[in-house]
């Protein structure tokens, strides 16, 4: 990687990275009917869940959405959107270096999530209403520590850059490295997809910025990735907005979770991936936060229900309120991480 950064980007690659964004968000326009006619046909609703992310009963989460739920919504709308993203990227925008390993990691995790999506459709409901956290967890590493060893052996990555440090070379730990930042990604994104548009919204914001990123590194191909994700991602959104038609599943949320990992490994700026992140990171901390105090505390939360967006809805927030407020949060906190990103750079 460059200590220093150049920016410069031609009007060709320019045109070639809207064109691709273009293309996501028609192809998933296309798909989308397709999908809706055959999901409301097979009826694909989304179960409930009972059980809470911090442990126990998800009573607080229960009483906030029992309308939600008295009306059928399918789940594996993620489909639309990673199918447009492959095939877009697969026919203009392959490219071994750059694209190969986010494309793969989204289509292998995207594959598990579409499992348990299958697995969550087939099933009463309940709170093991899918596969079991277990085996999830298990079949996603995989996915990501293959993916891990091509980023080591392939693309020959030993170091990661560090601002005001440069490169700290790791050697083969950065296997490690990547498997820790691309499962914490994914597994945020899927904790904080809960309300209509909050997670698309946030990936938008998320991926705009790397792709800012990856174009100002003369990643031409990365950066059409991540636009051909935003393009995909605006016509889901589109739909999955409140009250949504939709919903992506863990088949949208793991793969494009584990994507953005993989970009953010690829362009060597896993260092502001947090703050570009941040409400995911908040998102999970809360959960992780309430899980302790209940084993701490005698059962006691800090929050009224967790991830904390059903803590704002339980002081009174309208589920419109807290996913425009939290992507303002994502757009400014996308906005800073590309700041402390160019800063780094010089």
């Amino acid at each position: 990687m460059m200590n220093t950064l150049h920016i410069a980007i031609t009007t060709h690659n320019l045109i070639r990275i809207f064109s691709l964004g273009f293309a996501g968000f028609a192809l998933s326009m296309l798909i989308t009917p397709i999908y809706t006619t055959v999901a409301y046909r097979y009826e694909w609703w989304k179960r409930q869940r009972t059980d809470a992310w911090a442990g126990g009963k998800a009573t607080v989460y229960a009483k906030l959405h029992a309308a939600k739920h008295k009306r059928n919504i399918p789940t594996m709308a993620g489909l639309i959107f990673v199918i447009a993203i492959a095939l877009v990227t697969l026919v203009g925008n392959l490219h071994r270096a750059e694209t190969w390993l986010p494309l793969a990691g989204m289509l292998g995790a995207g594959a598990i999530g579409l499992f348990d999506d299958i697995m969550n459709i087939r099933s009463n409901g309940g709170g093991v209403a899918g596969m079991s956290a277990r085996a999830k967890f298990m079949l996603h590493s995989l996915v990501v520590l293959i993916g891990g060893w091509w980023f080591f052996s392939k693309l020959d990555v030993t170091s990661i850059y560090l601002p005001w440090v440069h490169q700290w070379h790791i050697g083969i730990f950065v296997i490690l490295l990547f498997w820790f930042v691309v499962m914490a990604t994914a597994n945020s994104v899927n904790i904080t997809d809960g309300l209509d548009g909050l997670a698309g919204g946030l990936l938008t914001s998320s991926f705009a910025a790397y792709g800012i990123i990856a174009a100002a590194e003369h990643k031409v191909a990365l950066a059409g990735f991540c636009v051909t994700v935003i393009g995909a991602l605006l016509s889901y959104t589109w739909f999955n907005i409140y009250p949504a038609r939709f919903l992506m599943g863990d088949v949208g949320s793991f793969a494009l979770g584990t994507a953005l990992g993989i970009v953010a490994m690829q362009t060597d700026a896993v260092y502001v991936l947090p703050i570009i992140g941040i409400v995911f990171v908040v998102e999970t901390g809360s959960v992780i936060t309430n899980r302790m105090s209940r084993k701490l505390r005698h059962g006691k939360k800090v929050f009224l229900s967790s991830p904390i967006h059903h803590h704002f809805e339980a002081i009174g927030w309208p589920e419109t309120k807290v996913t425009m407020r939290f992507w303002i949060l994502g757009q400014i906190a996308a906005v800073a991480g590309i700041i402390i990103f160019l800063l780094g750079r010089y």
